[in-house]
């Protein structure tokens, strides 16, 4: 149950002789945002007001003691584990290898930095109510706001309109459009900021300015960087959206409010959070990927690896076919610190560090001694100051070499020669990219002259959400904890660990509602057996579980039914009984010998490749199909398009089979030149094969 929601962030690889090795892979935003918040929560402090050092120690004790807890939660489950082969993506020995293997791609010209923006958005077509976190009501965006500036000389007023009025406070000019026929008076004049006095240049500007957007008159205010921040945070400042408001306020008052207008535009959103992100422009370190990801695509396309189910190698191709460079610079606290070192030359005129972004004024070492010699070498007679990148890698990074580091790398080990490549990874298919595709591109980069992929088999197991087909999250408040299902919890004890939490008073009462309504009496004790059982009956649906409790304890009472009536046979056979030394297989029925017999001969008999070829075909398109059904129940009709005639008589043979697995109304196998019923859910399958189920027109399976 790895990475699904239940037991997250726990990875188990299979390599050969049959070693199952765990490993521990925190999410280090995450576990800073919590720290974060219960430092806030207790003490009414930020991590600013402790400082790094301070804050650091605080993150590392509630690892210590948190750490663990997806480590119980396997052992209850009955995962058979090599525990002396744990670890923690931070410890010691993993820490020195990410370090490693970022000077040895930096070596190879494979990492650079450079000025870069990356942000998530959200499309806003019309004004639109936000809740963002902190604020105690709704903030509304989409909206141009319009104001004027008084001009100087008694020239009358400029009126400019922007979405953020609030950043009006740290305008610097006004730029407007050297061929607009409004503004020819007002080439090379000024206007008066009205809470500062401050004077702003009017900027002929044709790049920036468009002449038909607003107002025509372009407020500029410079982008904000750190020190602003934190001298906020100092002084207690007001948050922006408040500040918007006063400023709207302040500017009616002043008679120079001009209205404002819907106004359709892109959001930038923060994807853990959910809070609205404003743009910083700052120098990261970025992984060059493209030589890295064609090897990793054609090690799935000449089999090398296979990834189960098989419809998920189309998503592989599609993700590495169109890769980017890889951004592994983070602004956090808490991490595996980026082993680079900034040089400050005397006779540099800019001394901020980062200032001049180029590969002159950095160097990459394995530590500040060995910086300090790669300095010396290459500013030979010059003196410099060395200050390290208090940036930190992305957490994909170390755990992009968990199948190297967990046998020893970067040192030449027994158990890296034994083990390494590993036969089997097992995962969710929703860190496909993010953590499989990186573990095969650093795997055969760095994992030695052969280039081996670090696996053989990747299997991707389903998703599980909750009963109603949510992702479980943090923000949704809805993860169920496993050994809470194994052990069984009141309704008032899921209570008392929201409790515990740091969720806000709000935030808490939708968690407790959400309880109430989905586990009245709590959740009753159903053992590891049932709870095993369970989803193991999911995974034939789809590549989602929507785990019902309800359904577990289901299993529970058929579980204990089987004891029950295991231990009555049992009573039947008498104290003395003692199980036969030799059995004869040779004499039994056909329906005994496969109830009874040894193992594997019954297996190697009934082996057939091609029946095992067209079925596992059939089994990926009928999995494709019900997962595009989403578990409704009425039937409707499909289709399934071949781009193969072998694929083709594979699934006209075995029609009646899809239907009735599938719970399809009709099955039509096309071709690329057929037009498919509009209306319809797609899924490929692979790259020969596509389904398609009609979302319109259904009928009620009792019809049919």
């Amino acid at each position: 149950m790895d990475h699904a929601g239940i037991a997250t962030q726990i990875y188990l690889v299979y390599a050969r002789c049959t070693h199952y090795t765990p490993t521990e892979h925190n999410q280090i935003w995450v576990i800073t945002v919590v720290v974060e918040k219960k430092i806030m929560r207790e003490r009414k402090l930020t991590r600013h007001d402790i400082g790094r050092e301070k804050f650091v120690s605080e993150v590392w004790d509630w690892k210590i003691k948190y750490g663990g807890t997806i480590l119980q939660q396997l052992c209850r489950l009955g995962a058979s584990l090599d525990w002396s082969c744990e670890c923690f993506t931070m410890d010691e020995k993993r820490s020195r290898a990410v370090t490693e293997a970022f000077v040895r791609l930096y070596k190879e010209k494979l990492v650079h930095s450079y000025l870069f923006l990356k942000v998530e958005h959200i499309e806003i077509k019309e004004r639109t109510l936000l809740n963002v976190p902190v604020y105690e009501k709704p903030v509304e965006f989409g909206v141009l706001t319009s104001f004027a500036y008084p001009l100087e000389g008694e020239l009358g007023e400029i009126v400019v309109a922007t979405t953020r009025v609030d950043t009006m406070l740290g305008d610097t000019a006004i730029a407007i459009h050297p061929d607009d026929p409004r503004y020819n008076h007002l080439h090379g004049k000024f206007a008066i900021h009205p809470f500062n006095g401050r004077k702003l240049p009017i900027v002929c500007d044709a790049t920036l300015v468009d002449l038909k957007f607003g107002t025509g008159a372009v407020k500029i205010t410079p982008a904000h960087d750190l020190n602003d921040f934190e001298f906020k945070e100092r002084h207690n400042w007001m948050p922006r959206f408040k500040a918007r408001e006063a400023v709207i306020e302040s500017l009616q008052k002043k008679g120079l409010y001009r209205g404002a207008k819907g106004n359709e535009m892109c959001l930038g959103i923060c994807s853990k959070t959910n809070d609205v992100v404003e743009p910083l422009s700052k120098p990261q370190w970025y992984v060059k990927c493209n030589s890295m990801a064609r090897q990793a695509l054609d090690a799935v396309e000449d089999k090398k690896i296979e990834i189960i189910p098989k419809q998920y190698a189309a998503d592989w191709k599609r993700w590495l076919e169109n890769i980017r460079d890889w951004c592994v610079s983070r602004q956090l606290w808490w991490g595996h610190c980026v082993p680079a070192w900034y040089v400050t030359l005397e006779d540099d005129e800019l001394k901020e560090l980062g200032a001049y972004n180029d590969r002159d004024h950095w160097v990459v070492a394995r530590n500040e001694d060995e910086a300090q010699e790669e300095a010396s070498r290459k500013y030979n007679g010059k003196k410099f100051l060395l200050n390290q990148d208090p940036d930190v890698l992305d957490t994909w990074f170390s755990s992009g070499l968990f199948p190297l580091t967990v046998l020893g790398w970067p040192d030449d080990t027994e158990d890296l020669k034994a083990f390494f490549p590993i036969s089997v990874l097992e995962t969710g298919h929703d860190i496909l990219f993010f953590w499989v595709a990186l573990m095969v591109m650093l795997g055969m980069k760095l994992g030695g002259e052969s280039g081996d992929e670090p696996f053989r088999k990747v299997y991707l197991h389903p998703m599980i959400r909750d009963a109603h087909g949510r992702k479980m999250s943090k923000s949704l408040r809805n993860v169920i904890d496993p050994l809470e299902v194994i052990n069984g919890i009141s309704l008032e004890g899921l209570h008392k660990r929201l409790e515990e939490g740091n969720l806000d008073p709000k935030e808490l009462t939708v968690a407790k509602e959400g309880q109430m309504k989905d586990f009245p009496n709590g959740i009753p004790e159903c053992g590891t057996d049932a709870l095993r059982f369970a989803l193991i009956s999911y995974t034939a649906q789809s590549d989602k579980i929507n785990l019902d409790i309800q359904r577990v304890v289901g299993y529970c009472q058929w579980c204990n039914k089987l004891w029950n009536a295991v231990r009555f046979a049992i009573s039947k056979f008498g104290n003395d009984y003692v199980p036969p030394a030799n059995k004869n297989y040779g004499s039994q029925t056909v329906i005994e010998s496969i109830m009874m017999c040894k193992y594997p001969s019954i297996v190697e008999g009934c082996r057939n490749k091609r029946v095992e070829y067209d079925m596992d075909l059939v089994d990926s398109a009928v999995k494709s199909l019900r997962s595009l059904a989403n578990e409704r129940c009425e039937r409707r009709a499909a289709f399934v398009l071949c781009r193969d005639s072998e694929f083709a008589e594979i699934i006209k043979s075995h029609e009646l089979e899809i239907i009735t697995l599938a719970n399809l109304s009709s099955l039509r196998v096309i071709s690329e030149n057929d037009v498919t019923t509009a209306g319809c859910a797609v899924s490929v399958v692979n790259e020969n094969l596509s389904v398609y189920l009609e979302l319109q027109g259904t009928l009620s399976p009792k019809a049919t």
